[in-house]
């Protein structure tokens, strides 16, 4: 046995990758921000349309963005 060895530790984190473009990315990061969901979720933010979250927050997120996207829904009524 190697005792000039160093043990070495490594932090996995369990995510998803996250694709989207910059205005919902800024959403996402600002319900990061505010803890609106309970909690941080964001672990990385990666580039200008990927983010790496927890995996755990997923239903509370789509949620959360299904919601946005029925207010910004507007019925088309018939003539």
């Amino acid at each position: 046995m190697n005792q000039n060895r160093q043990d070495t530790m490594v932090n996995v984190d369990k995510g998803i990758l996250v694709e989207c473009d910059p205005a919902m990315k800024q959403f996402l990061l600002q319900l990061d921000d505010t803890k609106a969901l309970g909690r941080k979720f964001v672990i990385k933010d990666l580039d200008d349309t990927h983010l790496f979250i927890s995996a755990d927050i997923l239903e509370t997120l789509q949620d959360q963005v299904d919601g946005l996207m029925d207010k910004l829904s507007f019925p088309l009524a018939e003539k």
